[in-house]
């Protein structure tokens, strides 16, 4: 791995789904309770297979510079070796084991 350019894989609950998604840069944001992430990496298209779901997440955030992910939709940020495939997962429903975080309450 090289240490100047690391990539963060992101994984967060958005609208009944999961998100896994690789990116560069991953940082607190000015907006209270937010998480920026910016510069998403997407596998290259060496291989005659193509993922449907990568693909649907390419064009979903093609021309997107910047994501603000609201804090308590993140359910993992690791930092990984290789770039592993973007994909959206089918959230369980109330008996599913994800859970989005509860929030604090910003003091006044």
């Amino acid at each position: 791995m090289s240490k100047s350019e690391p990539i963060f894989k992101v994984i967060f609950h958005c609208q009944g789904q999961v998100y896994e998604m690789y990116a560069k840069q991953i940082y607190q944001s000015d907006i209270w309770g937010f998480l920026e992430v910016e510069e998403f990496v997407f596998g290259e298209r060496t291989q005659m297979v193509v993922d449907p779901s990568e693909e649907r997440l390419k064009a979903q955030f093609s021309g997107v510079a910047r994501s603000f992910l609201p804090l308590h939709t993140i359910i993992r940020i690791d930092e990984v070796e290789q770039l592993g495939t973007a994909k959206i997962i089918e959230a369980k429903g109330s008996s599913g084991n994800v859970m989005p975080f509860p929030m604090p309450v910003k003091p006044v």
